[in-house]
This record gives structure tokens, sequence and C-alpha cells, in this order.
């Protein structure tokens, strides 16, 4: 049977009574094709204005190892200037990301370039838009958005592949506890089942984002995403109106990344054997009760 993936639903445009019934309220995800080409940024963001506006600045970059149990969470693996960073993602492959990357701090102009969707929902936090980038091959591992958040991802300059799962599957990809990532000893485009038995038989979605195109993720989905060219996204966020939503992602921001913190700080390595130890006993027992159901 294997991993079951269906083809996302794809709109030209969308009105906010269609957009609201059909996706927000379902929490359905889909991509938008003309939201960009209304933007400054559809003909302006290019790799070269990227590096003119945002300069040499020291970023942070990040590569496909697994991570590291005894480092801070979201800890880089390198560091490069911005622009040799762009010249290096147009000249060849590479593993090496820029991971939500804040640009406005050093590019304040950007923000004349986009134009949040306020027409289809509210909620949004305009201050804050992250940037990704990425090499031709890079992977985005398989998560969830801690802070719980709708997701507008646009992309730029070339393709990305995304896999996109509801979060009630989250049992069923291995979910790390106290974490928002799924194990990382499988490849979720090419799975061992054998190994990991719990993924056959479970549900996504799947899309090909081109420039310009607008992915909505609605809160808590899974996403898994490979850069198919050098290129990058910016993802504009709104808050769930849903108090639970809020609840949670607050659970998740403070109590449970804390814990995390002091566990991964006191036990290292043997704390990760043990999330990883219960990741797999959970995708089994889920696996086992037919969940989710």
């Amino acid at each position: 049977m294997g991993i079951i993936l269906k083809p996302i639903d794809v709109v030209d445009d969308i009105s906010k009574e269609d957009f609201y019934e059909k996706y927000l309220k379902p929490r359905r995800p889909v991509v938008i094709k003309n939201m960009a080409k209304k933007w400054p940024a559809y003909q302006k963001w290019t790799m070269e204005y990227m590096k003119e506006v945002v300069g040499d600045v020291e970023v942070p970059l990040y590569d496909s190892a697994k991570a590291d149990p005894s480092a801070p969470i979201n800890a880089s693996a390198a560091k490069m200037k911005f622009g040799d960073y762009i010249d290096l993602i147009q000249k060849e492959p590479t593993d090496l990301r820029i991971f939500l990357f804040d640009p406005i701090k050093y590019a304040p102009k950007l923000l004349e370039d986009y134009i949040s969707p306020k027409e289809l929902m509210g909620g949004f936090l305009d201050k804050y838009p992250n940037m990704f980038f990425g090499g031709k091959g890079s992977v985005t591992f398989l998560h969830f958005d801690i802070d719980m958040a709708h997701i507008f991802h646009t992309h730029f300059n070339g393709r990305k592949h995304v896999l996109l799962f509801d979060y009630k599957w989250r049992e069923r990809l291995y979910q790390i506890p106290y974490a928002t990532y799924a194990l990382e000893d499988y490849d979720i485009e090419n799975p061992d089942f054998t190994q990991f038995p719990a993924l056959d038989g479970v549900e996504g979605i799947e899309c090909y984002l081109e420039h310009g195109d607008t992915l909505f993720m609605p809160t808590g989905w899974w996403h898994w995403m490979k850069y198919l060219d050098g290129s990058f996204s910016i993802s504009l966020r709104a808050w769930d109106k849903s108090w639970a939503v809020k609840a949670h992602s607050l659970w998740n921001l403070t109590v449970q990344r804390k814990f995390d913190d002091l566990m991964k700080f006191n036990f290292k390595g043997k704390y990760m054997e043990w999330k990883e130890k219960m990741a797999i006993k959970r995708a089994e027992i889920a696996l086992k009760r037919g969940l989710p159901r």
C-alpha cells in the first residue's frame, strides 16, 4: 500500500467565502497561483535583488545531518555571508539552507514588496515574516510548526517539492516526544516499510511549487520540503481563532520547549535515545489500533 499521496487542490484565485468554507474551516491545504502576482515581489525578488538589499550580513546555515541531541534546538551547522550563500546556491547543489531568516532586520524595504492576504482572513503577524533559502537538493525535515499558526508559504526563483500530512497522523509519522518533528531515521520520499511499518498506509498530500505559487498550510499540518532548484520562500503567519489552538501554541513554546531543553542539558544522548524508542513504540501502538480513525 505504501504512503498514499493525493494531489493538492490548486486554484488561480479564490474568494473569502470559498476560502473559508473549503480550506480554512475544514483546515485543508491549497495552492493559490495568482496571489503573489499582485505583489511587487513577484517581479522584484530575484537572487541578485536579495543580495543587493540584504547585503553581506553573516547568516546561520543548516544541513541535512541528524540533530545533535546535546545541541539547542535550531542550532546551525555553519555560517556564511549572505551574498556568498546566494552565489553558492545559484552555482551548484548543496544541502545547506537558511532557516527562519528575518530579512526585514537588514532590509526593511522588503516590507513594501508583499501583501498579507487579509482579504482572505485576519490574524496576521505582519512584523514577523520568515524567509527560507535552500540549494538544489536540500531538504527541510518532516515537522509541524511549533507555534501552530496558519501559514501562507510563497515560493520564488525555482521549484519546491512538498509533502503534507494532517496533524492526526503524528503518531504514525513517528513523532519525537516533546518535539514537533519526526524520527529522522527514515526517508519520507522512499521509506523502508519493513523497518518503519507504521508509515504504511499513512495518507498525505503532495504538491510542487513554482515561482509565485502560494501554499496555504493550516495549523498543525506536518510538512516536508525539498528544493528542486536553488530558490527561496517567504512564510506569512496568521493565528487561528480557536482558543484551544492558541493554548496548544503557548504550551509548545513555553512548557514543552523548556522541559525538553532541560532534559537535553542534563541527559543528552540518553534522553534522545529514550525519545526515539518512544516514537517507535507509539507508532507501533497507533498502527495496531488502526489510528487515526
